[in-house]
């Protein structure tokens, strides 16, 4: 038997049968049903989600739409166009199915003339989902931008469901027929405002979504891995890279925002090929940016996405800003491996580098985890130390703790120290299980709810127990619910 069998639908990774059916028996002891611990792990241990992103012009209903698709107001909605310019993603589920929902800002003039806008807008979202949902307003009908935004799905190849918005009531299905002409077949009419056939539109939607994405990382055993190089403008990532590989692939430039498009290139280092992505620098907040720049960003974003490793330049030579930690938390919140590169570390006098210690551990100190390399890029100090620390964040990222061992580990822990007692109750761990890897993901069973500090508190005895180096962990607790006795 292979070292990775998935047992049950998407319930997680074991090691074999026998340690799967073990697993089932605990859960079973402790007053778990089956079908519910199923449903914990496959919601723990899934791949990736399938990506669905609702595009269109500038006010014709987007984030309401999303807002009622997630049940809950989370995007923000006003009456003016424009309030949407990040690329928000959320989590969604419909009839049992789970799938990610990225709201887009909308398409609109500006100083890249209205074609390039929507190209790039356009292309982004496009590129990384599964399927498209286009809103249209139906009361004012297709418009140039949505025939242009036609034309760009139609060249993606990408399943298209149609949203005809704002039809309220019977009298704006005509209006919404009208929409047939645009070619991408039926138009749905749908109220996201009061909620009007948004279940048949989601029922479309489920049809054109795959059930799983094809991974866009890690072309199994043998394809060179994929590495993003990110940081702020200007940090280095161009010269990094050229120097990495030996030759000038990517231009530099003293002037910040050189790059604008994510450039990959295959690259021998340490005996292997890689596949570097060079990224441009992101500034800022995104919704402060204006035209390259916002999509500059939303590309790197996509690369983070796609790769396996980030690799994260922070300039050694000044202090670490807010929008650094906002970086590695992108590449954290995607689930990839990480690497810290301190780049300019030949321009660090003995005082400054006092300062970065102090720096590191008050404002880095979320992800201690994180292999650290100090570098130059300008004269190639320490850059093959490169390798080692990418091959040390992959097999972190890669672990998998067997469920014996982990349950071993829990009933230790939780005897040496256990949950503060709230409101006359402690709650206990009762047992867990790694449900994924790439990122370690667990799940744990408790007896009642687990304190966020205490959640931390286990988070970093993993790490210390099993390594983890280089790798966010994602840890889920399930509480048992209370069963009427019959």
């Amino acid at each position: 038997m292979g070292n990775e069998i998935e047992f049950g639908d998407g319930a997680g990774e074991f090691g074999d049968a026998a340690e799967y059916a073990e697993f089932m028996e605990l859960a079973e002891q402790e007053g778990f049903a089956p079908e519910e611990i199923e449903g914990e792990l496959s919601a723990a241990g899934h791949g990736p989600l399938p990506v669905l992103a609702v595009v269109g012009r500038p006010n014709v209903g987007k984030s309401t739409l999303v807002n009622r698709i997630l049940g809950r107001r989370e995007a923000v909605v006003e009456d003016r166009p424009g309030v949407t310019r990040d690329r928000v993603t959320y989590e969604a589920d419909w009839n049992g199915r789970r799938f990610k929902l990225v709201d887009t800002g909308g398409w609109e003039q500006d100083v890249l003339g209205i074609d390039a806008a929507v190209a790039a807008q356009a292309e982004f979202a496009i590129d990384a989902a599964d399927a498209v949902v286009l809103v249209v307003d139906a009361t004012v009908g297709a418009t140039d931008t949505d025939e242009a935004v036609v034309k760009l799905l139609r060249r993606s190849g990408k399943p298209v469901v149609l949203c005809a918005n704002k039809v309220d009531g019977p009298s704006g299905e005509a209006d919404a027929a009208a929409l047939w002409n645009l070619g991408l077949g039926e138009p749905h009419p749908v109220s996201a405002l009061h909620g009007r056939g948004t279940g048949d539109l989601l029922d479309a939607v489920l049809d054109a979504l795959p059930e799983a994405p094809a991974q866009t990382f890690g072309q199994g055993t043998g394809g060179p891995r994929r590495i993003a190089l990110i940081g702020r403008p200007n940090v280095g990532k161009s010269s990094l890279l050229n120097k990495v590989a030996g030759e000038d692939r990517v231009v530099v430039d003293p002037l910040a925002g050189t790059t604008r498009d994510p450039v990959d290139e295959l690259i021998e280092l340490g005996g292997k090929t890689w596949k570097f992505v060079d990224t441009a620098g992101i500034r800022r907040r995104v919704h402060l940016q204006e035209g390259a720049d916002y999509y500059a960003s939303l590309r790197t974003a996509a690369a983070v996405e796609k790769a396996e490793v980030a690799v994260v330049l922070i300039d050694a030579s000044e202090s670490i800003s807010v929008q650094d930690t906002r970086i590695i938390s992108m590449a954290v919140d995607a689930g990839r491996a990480v690497v810290i590169a301190y780049n300019k570390w030949d321009q660090l006098d003995e005082e400054r580098r006092f300062y970065l210690e102090r720096e590191i551990e008050q404002d880095l100190v979320q992800v201690q985890w994180a292999p650290r390399v100090n570098v130059s890029a300008m004269t190639g100090r320490h850059v093959e130390k490169l390798v080692p620390a990418i091959e040390t964040a992959l097999a972190g990222w890669e672990t998998r703790v067997p469920t014996g061992r982990l349950n071993s580990f829990l009933g230790e822990l939780v005897a040496a120290h256990p949950h503060p007692i709230r409101g006359g109750k402690q709650p206990r761990i009762l047992f867990g299980t790694q449900a994924g890897t790439r990122p370690p993901r667990f799940v744990l069973f408790a007896s009642g709810f687990l304190e966020a500090g205490y959640r931390r508190f286990i988070e970093r005895r993993l790490r210390e127990e099993f390594g983890f180096e280089g790798t966010p962990i994602q840890v889920s607790v399930r509480v048992r619910e209370k069963r009427r006795r019959k």
